[in-house]
């Protein structure tokens, strides 16, 4: 991808037309390259992919991990969706309507979504992205701060909006609101 171009609104159409090889996220019409992962957050992405992967065999629903791209819901969005100007890589997405899915990703909102925050995309995950999934309805969104060992986890409301969080530490379990009787060890997800 070459560099974006000052001024310029960038499109889910743009987004198709770059290198496989390169993680790329769209937000209002503004590509972020995404940077290679620490070990930390592989670590952590790679149980909490498994404790739920586990979970999901022989189930509808389906676990995806990064990079896997989900092409929002947004009530800005145009009848054309390679106008979009929103294209996400989630950590982790969780896609229950496999009507939504094709063969590059998740084209509307999935049910839960997982942001593993580093430095460099603490403010993306805890701002931007936040209210891009609330507005778009996802249901379930967990905040996880591997240095931290906390993860936050937003349920949407009947309002249509993110209550305020439940918080977690590595001494808990986590329930999973949209996966009835799935509990995420956290222990095992912060043992590094």
């Amino acid at each position: 991808m070459s560099l974006p171009k000052v001024n310029q609104v960038y499109t889910y159409a743009d987004y198709l037309s770059w290198s496989e090889d390169e993680r790329v996220e769209i937000i209002d019409g503004v590509p972020y390259l995404q940077a290679a992962p620490l070990r930390i957050h592989q670590e952590t992405l790679s149980e909490l992919h498994r404790q739920i992967a586990n979970f999901l065999v022989g189930k509808e629903c389906k676990v995806y991990p990064a990079p896997f791209h989900v092409l929002l819901d947004l009530d800005e969005a145009p009848i054309n969706e390679k106008d979009r100007k929103n294209v996400f890589e989630p950590d982790l997405t969780i896609v229950c309507d496999k009507s939504k899915l094709d063969e590059r990703g998740c084209k509307g909102t999935p049910d839960l979504v997982v942001e593993i925050i580093s430095p460099s995309t603490a403010r993306k995950d805890k701002v931007d992205k936040f209210n891009k999934y609330e507005q778009a309805g996802v249901r379930e969104y967990w905040i996880v701060e591997p240095t931290e060992k906390i993860v936050s986890v937003f349920t949407l409301q009947e309002n249509k909006r993110y209550g305020r969080p439940d918080m977690y530490t590595e001494d808990d379990q986590v329930n999973v609101t949209v996966l009835e009787n799935l509990t995420i060890d956290l222990r095992m997800v912060f043992n590094f």
